[in-house]
Parts: structure tokens; C-alpha cells; sequence
């Protein structure tokens, strides 16, 4: 079985959704599955694989910034310091 990251059920205030990212490790996935998540397996559950959700020649350049390793500490996804946005930053 696959999870997907989502951002609809509005359990979160906005802007504090990552914090998901630390439950999905503390109830047993590895830091890179919930990662993947929110890329390669949200873009396949939405039919959009290789287009979104995977650094690749010819897909989006959306991506975020963070200070640290969150394959170390997947908290660290909490505090983004940059966003790239179709291939600009924008924050």
C-alpha cells in the first residue's frame, strides 16, 4: 500500500502542514517514505508521474530549500528557507 501526502483535510493551520512529515516517521515510515509522500507517489495517485513530484529533465522546478538534512531529522522540512517555483525563487 502506498500514502500520499495531502494538503486537504485542513488539519493543519496554514503553512504548518509539514508538520505531518514528523507523524509519518514517528508511526514507522522511513524519513525518504514520507517524502516520497509528497513527490514521486502524490504526482502517481494524481496521474501526473514525471511531470510533478521528481527532479528530471522536463518536469516542474518547484522544490523547497531547507537548512539541514531531513533524512537526519525530518523536522527540519518545518523550517523552509527557500521556495523554487517553476524554476524561480520566489521566497
Amino acid at each position: 500500500a502506498k500514502l500520499t501526502f495531502g494538503t486537504d483535510a485542513a488539519v493543519y493551520p496554514y503553512g504548518l502542514g509539514a508538520r505531518q512529515f514528523a507523524y509519518m516517521v514517528r508511526y514507522g515510515m522511513t524519513p525518504m517514505q514520507a517524502i516520497r509522500s509528497a513527490t514521486t507517489e502524490a504526482a502517481r495517485a494524481l496521474g501526473k508521474e514525471g511531470e510533478v513530484g521528481s527532479l528530471r529533465p522536463g518536469a516542474w522546478g518547484d522544490l523547497i530549500a531547507v537548512r539541514s538534512d531531513p533524512l537526519a531529522d525530518i523536522k527540519a522540512l518545518e523550517k523552509v528557507e527557500a521556495v523554487i517555483k517553476g524554476g524561480e525563487l520566489v521566497r
